[in-house]
């Protein structure tokens, strides 16, 4: 008996205790919850900023935008004496063939429209304008949609023409059209530097861009109810015709808001969806280079030419990948050098996927790789695909650098014009010839 009430009240005091300590276990944890809630509140709220309030690496972009259509300009006009051959008329991808394989794939492209020679040979010349002019930065934001358009349209003639380049240049060429790569280095940033961040000065309209938008418009409008567009390619619904309206509606948003002034909700939610969009698409552009990454480094492994350390041997050997025969004779002749590309190669496209994570491991990587694709382009004679593999690693570059290099080639221009000045003598300090000067803040990216 004696022990059953020792053993109840044990029980109770036990009962007891815990009763009294559940509330404070209780009462902290409310309190490490508060805590973390605050914490991932505020957290939440740096990341909104970042996406709506922030347009990210638009000097990045900037590079991109230049060197994905310096890239395929010079193709074009690399492959000018060919281009019929590969696109044209005259091409053994014949266009019965074309539209049997776009009706199965879906893909777009002007060229099935016409079978016209004068219709390719104004898409071509049409495609070799837009990159030229998206290369300056004219009107970035219509060049972008219309570079994407020239390129699926070109390459989509003729699929089996390419050296794996042609696809990234495919891929950017599309997530390029959602960026706001106009921001940096452009004929736009510095039209918008001159006029206040306004399309013209005095509150006067673009109408070289309102103008070039309602060509476009009208264009698509005759090519959709005439039937001149084949294969439903502009019809409205889940496909093409739905994409490129959407553009042309957004940029006669864009129009309207750049020529008014305030700043109403409206306003600011089209601009913070805009910004919202293009760090979007900076962020899968990055995913992207990533992804190519980690597939070429994982298939190199599983061959067995690079676990033996020989792969690099092979196409050295090759008259066709030999440009410059005896280079690649001297570096394929050291058996050093094969095997220490050959696995090189394969450690740095399987660690910059995880390498992104550290700043300065990246950047190691980065210039690691950006040199073994400029060898690529010389060894094997792939100018194309090394230019476009370079411009979409720029993605990864330290913005740091790009600022640094901006206000060194800023500085030289500046002090040239206070040199010459406009009619050969000193510019003054104070005249209107000489640039502002620069105070922390980038004036190309104003």
């Amino acid at each position: 008996m004696n022990s059953m009430n020792l053993t109840h009240e044990s029980d109770r005091t036990a009962g007891s205790t815990v009763g009294a300590v559940v509330p404070v276990v209780r009462l902290a944890s409310a309190r490490h919850i508060w805590r973390d809630s605050a914490s991932f509140r505020r957290l939440f709220s740096a990341a909104l900023e970042v996406c709506i309030e922030r347009t990210i690496a638009p000097r990045q972009t900037a590079l991109i935008r230049m060197g994905i259509s310096l890239t395929f300009g010079f193709f074009l006009l690399r492959e000018w004496s060919h281009r019929r051959v590969l696109f044209g008329d005259l091409s053994p991808f014949s266009m019965s063939m074309e539209k049997a394989w776009l009706s199965q794939s879906h893909a777009f492209t002007l060229l099935a429209w016409s079978s016209s020679r004068w219709w390719f040979e104004g898409i071509y010349l049409a495609a070799i304008l837009v990159s030229a002019l998206l290369l300056l930065g004219w009107h970035t934001r219509t060049m972008s949609v219309l570079f994407m358009v020239l390129v699926l349209s070109i390459q989509n003639r003729n699929v089996f023409v390419g050296d794996g380049g042609d696809n990234l240049v495919h891929l950017m060429a599309i997530y390029l059209a959602f960026t706001k790569s106009g921001q940096a280095w452009s004929l736009d940033s510095q039209r918008n530097r001159r006029t206040g961040n306004r399309p013209s000065g005095n509150g006067r309209p673009d109408l070289a861009g309102i103008s070039l938008w309602a060509i476009l418009g009208s264009a698509m409008a005759v090519c959709q109810i005439s039937g001149f567009a084949k294969m439903g390619m502009l019809n409205f619904g889940f496909g093409w015709g739905t994409v490129l309206w959407g553009f042309w509606v957004l940029t006669a948003v864009g129009f309207v808001l750049e020529n008014r002034s305030g700043k109403g909700q409206f306003r600011w939610l089209l601009e913070s969806s805009s910004r919202a969009v293009h760090n979007a698409a900076v962020v899968v552009i990055g995913v992207q280079v990533c992804f190519i990454y980690a597939v070429a480094g994982s298939s190199k492994v599983q061959g067995g030419l690079w676990q033996e350390g020989t792969a690099v041997f092979y196409p050295l050997r090759l008259d066709y990948f030999s440009p410059w025969p005896w280079l690649s004779n001297y570096v394929s002749g050291s058996m050093i050098a094969v095997v220490a590309l050959t696995y090189g190669t394969i450690l740095m496209q399987t660690a910059f996927p995880f390498a992104i994570f550290n700043r300065r491991v990246k950047n190691c990587l980065l210039v690691l790789l950006l040199l073994e694709h400029l060898g690529i382009g010389i060894l094997l004679g792939l100018p194309f695909f090394s230019l476009a593999i370079i411009s979409s690693d720029a993605i990864f570059l330290p913005t740091n650098l790009l600022v640094r290099i901006e206000q060194r080639i800023l500085r030289q221009v500046r002090v040239r014009k206070e040199r010459l000045g406009r009619d050969g003598r000193p510019a003054d300090a104070g005249s209107p010839e000489t640039p502002p000067r620069m105070t922390g803040s980038i004036v190309l990216n104003e």
